[in-house]
């Protein structure tokens, strides 16, 4: 059932979607056409470049898993004894492009802008000083994927109008409505099994629409503070090892009910209740809802470890680590942030820099941007299995986001962007050769190895990413990129219904409301209004966050 009933029908929604502003903003055709081909040039001179190779001695080779390059790939194929030179064959189809280099390991940029999009088999050979081949030393199948085109589409509507229709809908649908006087979640909302994520996100996207439809607040507040207070009373109390941590799973639907996270917990989810808990408190002054976040950085605190990491997962009940694996430490950086930009709190900046340093040592100079989803097991993974663009962008935006950059700072954070874009943006797709049609909307990008899947937030993400580039470095490239993804959300949005979905199944159009992710809606939405407010400066009158 899609819900058009409890939206089109108030009178009141209407009249608010009636007093927003078009957002004017010139589509890509409207360019020069000299600045089109200027971009689309400098799109092709860093495809050529690598992303992070291993040969440069930084990071092993991160790219073992993965299937689809962007970026020119280097591969870790080792060098043969005797060899003179290497000869690197790569074929598609009846064509084939070749050259010789002094490491097998080495990038395909020599021939890279010549190999059209499309499945590629690549053989590398050693080849000794008679061109005699003394062994094939590696050899690699993936596809040379869609670079960035440009002649995109523009938005379906303007940045603001998408983000309320978007919040519209989800405050109507049954399962938000239950909030407004009950202090339990309706369970028909599947998704609330994860209630750091769902019931959080709910009372974000309120708190949102509460200051873009002021008529609206007193309605927005109820559920708002009915779903915090189901969060407060489900965390562990005061004194226990994990005092004041909501819990990531609740009931038995999805995967809250796999034994391999019964009992267990997500380190970095509290920091996602917290946001929400300070979104409430900004509105309401409520002083528990600020109590009770820092009780949670209270127990992040305790839980750091010495070097500065986190474990990624928890036995709920003892506080102790599941396995050794370390979370990846963009939320709870972002959340330090916020409490010492906006509230003045220096306290936790020691467990900041322990974390930044972290995250550099390790996390960045391996190069592994593994994930650290709650419904995906992070239990006996290989290294760079499961890669994913959310650990690696969120951390570039908080890089760039700094008061002081350095051009250190930017190179780092050029090439985890550059790695999200490579992996898992897709700027177009083939047609299904059966039915004639594109399966996904495009541009957009998937979320994880794992779940190989175009999800909203998963553009909006990159796309938040792409915006602090153009704000920090005026890089027209980025822009150009951010708003293109921006674009394909506001036409994945359902006209009628205002629904943005969070899988984008073109061929799957009839999605239900258990399928919409209310937390990924709201990375949607959020980053729709900063695209907003930077194109027409002054349209919001609050400023949308960058992390999340």
């Amino acid at each position: 059932m899609i819900f058009k009933d409890f939206i089109w029908n108030r009178c009141h929604c209407l009249l608010a979607l009636s007093l927003l502003t078009a957002v004017s903003f010139p589509a890509w055709s409207q360019l020069p056409e000299f600045s089109q081909k200027k971009l689309r040039r400098q799109a092709a001179r860093e495809y050529l470049q690598p992303v992070r190779p291993g040969y440069e001695g930084v990071n092993p080779y991160w790219n073992t898993y993965a299937i689809k390059f962007i970026y020119a790939p280097a591969f870790d194929f080792k060098e043969t004894e005797g060899a003179d030179h290497y000869l690197f064959t790569l074929k598609q189809g009846k064509r084939s492009w070749s050259f010789k280099d002094d490491k097998p390991f080495h990038s395909l940029a020599p021939v890279w802008k010549d190999i059209p999009v499309g499945d590629v088999r690549l053989k590398v050979e050693a080849v000794d000083k008679r061109g005699n081949i003394l062994a094939v030393v590696g050899e690699k199948e993936f596809k040379r994927d869609y670079p960035f085109a440009g002649n995109y589409p523009g938005p379906a509507r303007s940045y603001k109008e998408a983000a309320v229709k978007a919040l519209l809908y989800i405050h109507y649908i049954p399962a938000i409505q239950h909030w407004k006087t009950q202090d339990a979640p309706d369970m028909g909302y599947e998704l609330n099994c994860y209630p750091c994520k769902s019931i959080s996100g709910t009372i974000r996207c309120e708190m949102l629409l509460a200051k873009l439809v002021p008529s609206m607040r007193e309605e927005c507040m109820a559920i708002s503070r009915h779903a915090a207070d189901f969060l407060l009373a489900q965390s562990q109390p005061d004194g226990a090892p994990l005092a004041f941590f909501p819990p990531t799973y609740y009931g038995t639907g999805a995967t809250a009910g796999d034994a391999v996270n019964q009992g267990k917990t997500m380190s970095m989810e509290a920091t996602k209740v917290a946001n929400a808990l300070l979104d409430l408190y900004d509105e309401t002054g409520d002083r528990k809802y600020y109590d009770a976040v820092i009780g949670i950085m209270e127990t992040y605190k305790r839980m750091q470890n010495v070097d500065g990491s986190f474990p990624i997962k928890l036995f709920y009940q003892t506080g102790m680590p599941v396995n050794d694996v370390c979370a990846r430490l963009h939320p709870i950086l972002g959340l330090l942030r916020r409490i010492h930009d906006q509230y003045g709190i220096h306290e936790y900046s020691a467990m900041q820099h322990a974390a930044e340093k972290w995250m550099d040592d390790v996390a960045v100079r391996n190069f592994e941007m593994v994930g650290q989803f709650e419904d995906v097991s992070v239990e006996n993974l290989a290294p760079y299995q499961n890669m994913t663009h959310w650990t690696a962008v969120p951390y570039a935006t908080y890089i760039l986001e700094k008061k002081h950059v350095t051009q250190k700072d930017i190179d780092i954070a050029r090439q985890l962007v550059d790695f999200g874009e490579d992996q898992f943006i897709y700027w177009d797709a083939e047609a299904n050769p059966v039915t004639g049609i594109h399966d996904i909307l495009t541009p957009c990008a998937f979320e994880q190895y794992f779940y190989r899947v175009p999800v909203d937030d998963s553009a909006a993400s990159m796309a938040t990413a792409f915006l602090s580039l153009y704000e920090r470095t005026g890089d027209l490239l980025s822009l150009a990129k951010a708003k293109a993804l921006l674009d394909a959300i506001t036409r994945a949005q359902y006209d009628n219904e205002g629904m943005i979905p969070t899988a984008w199944h073109m061929t799957r159009l009839e999605i239900m409301h258990e399928q919409l992710w209310i937390s990924c809606c709201y990375i949607s939405v959020n980053t729709l209004l900063r695209f907003a407010e930077l194109v027409e400066p002054g349209s919001l009158s609050f400023k949308p966050t960058k992390w999340f």
